[in-house]
């Protein structure tokens, strides 16, 4: 079958979190797998785009309200992602450096989805599916079925994938013209609390909607931003599927990223040679135990607990451990990372912003992997962390519930804590090096870890059981 993915990242095109890395990665598993899997997003000024080459496959215009724009559809030559890769240029809209964070992303994103849908239109034959990810291309399943320029695209199977539920796209009324020309008994598809939410309309108008894990479909029904109501009514259309991780990339035997490879035969020297390099570039001491958290400075994330559960933990447990951060966000949660470095110098650092080639040598170097976050529909760090031999401490949330267990159970082989509070986090903290100072068991749960499977291939079969269902 024949499935074209649309999304606003894609890695390593351009990519914010962890959709991006989703998107870079399921459609090479769906075409190992035997289906012609295709992804489109928006043509960003990244590097990506200036050092590879491009063909135009497509030219076509359309409606934004009263505004007539132009749209360019270009192709990657030479099929470097392991599957068909398509932009969408439209100048003076996509054409920004960033993906998200524009006083205009309304106009953005839905002129993204319009000349998508055009240009769907124009093919020859359909696709199979057209699977949408987040609220960025949740309008495209409502367009399909009930606006009257493209009524022929109606009888395609939508999926719509929820990666975070807390950004839904809100948009005024007064912007509905927006839409191309639409079924106006329809309206109630739109509305959600008196305004156009087009994840609601995404959720309602698609054939077919998943999570990114099994835990975070519950818990989208107690707390999902407003939306709780209607991910109780549609429940029976909505199925939790885990994200997996891309493990040609992440692979510690042949990341190019690392001072020295390993497996799980060699991992105790690999991770050493790994965490000295890291320690020597950041100022850190190698012989205690090193804690890290690589993600984005928000709320989400609890990344404003840091500062204190740091500083509680160095102070309290007399410095038996070091902290590096990796993140940008909040800036005031910044600025405070930042102004740690001098009181712990020796036993904190930071890098503020983001740096791929340096996640990969935290992931490797480290002992530890903090993940406190107060929402985490899936999470990938986790398994990236695992991956690499790394034992992560996990609030017991969405995909972190789903993907780590406790070294306290059976068979257990990651931390785990309940509250997204600074008590929990060095709790888990002092748990950690009481794991550290045995060195047998800490070495027989890093094994543990290396050994786990979190790779696409089960993932991606479960997404081809969906799409199958839609067809038959």
């Amino acid at each position: 079958m024949e499935i074209l993915h649309v999304s606003a990242e894609c890695y390593p095109v351009a990519k914010a979190g962890g959709l991006g890395d989703v998107v870079g990665a399921l459609p090479k598993y769906l075409n190992d797998a035997g289906h012609i899997a295709k992804v489109v997003m928006p043509m960003y000024r990244t590097k990506f785009l200036y050092e590879n080459k491009w063909e135009v496959v497509h030219k076509g215009s359309a409606y934004l309200g009263n505004t007539w724009f132009d749209y360019t559809i270009i192709k990657e030559s030479n099929n470097k992602l392991g599957f068909d890769l398509y932009l969408v240029d439209i100048n003076g809209l996509l054409d920004r450096e960033k993906v998200y964070g524009y006083d205009d992303d309304t106009e953005r994103f839905t002129c993204f989805q319009i000349a998508v849908v055009d240009w769907v239109s124009s093919w020859k034959h359909k696709p199979d599916i057209i699977h949408v990810h987040d609220h960025h291309t949740a309008l495209i399943p409502f367009m399909l079925k009930y606006s009257y320029p493209y009524q022929q695209l109606a009888g395609i199977p939508t999926v719509l994938t929820i990666h975070n539920a807390q950004y839904q796209g809100w948009m005024d009324w007064e912007k509905s013209d927006y839409i191309p020309h639409w079924d106006g008994w329809k309206w109630g598809m739109l509305d959600w609390n008196n305004a156009i939410n087009p994840l609601a309309a995404g959720i309602r108008a698609a054939w077919k909607v998943t999570t990114v894990s099994w835990s975070y479909l519950h818990e989208l029904r107690q707390e999902s931003n407003g939306l709780e109501s209607l991910f109780e009514y549609e429940k029976g259309k909505c199925v939790g599927i885990l994200n997996g991780i891309d493990t040609v990339v992440w692979d510690p035997e042949k990341d190019s990223y690392l001072k020295d490879h390993f497996s799980i035969e060699t991992m105790a020297a690999g991770k050493r040679t790994n965490k000295e390099a890291l320690c020597e570039e950041f100022g850190l001491n190698p012989d205690k135990p090193l804690f890290v958290f690589i993600g984005r400075l928000v709320g989400e994330k609890a990344a404003d607990l840091l500062p204190r559960a740091i500083g509680d933990s160095l102070y309290f447990m007399d410095q038996r451990m070091n902290f590096l951060v990796l993140g940008s966000g909040e800036p005031h949660v910044e600025a405070e990372l930042a102004d740690m470095r001098s009181y712990w110098m020796g036993y904190y650092n930071s890098r503020i912003g983001y740096n791929e080639q340096l996640s990969h040598k935290m992931y490797a170097g480290a002992d530890f992997l903090l993940m406190p976050s107060r929402v985490e529909p899936c999470g990938l760090n986790q398994m990236y962390s695992m991956r690499y031999g790394t034992v992560p401490l996990v609030r017991r949330t969405g995909g972190l519930r789903d993907t780590v267990l406790d070294i306290g159970e059976p068979g257990g082989y990651g931390i785990c804590f309940n509250q997204a509070s600074v008590g929990d986090i060095t709790h888990a903290v002092y748990r950690a090096v009481e794991l550290y100072d045995d060195q047998l068991k800490f070495d027989s749960v890093r094994r543990k870890l290396m050994s786990l499977d979190f790779s696409w291939d089960r993932s991606a079969q479960q997404y081809i059981d969906v799409y199958n269902s839609l067809l038959s």
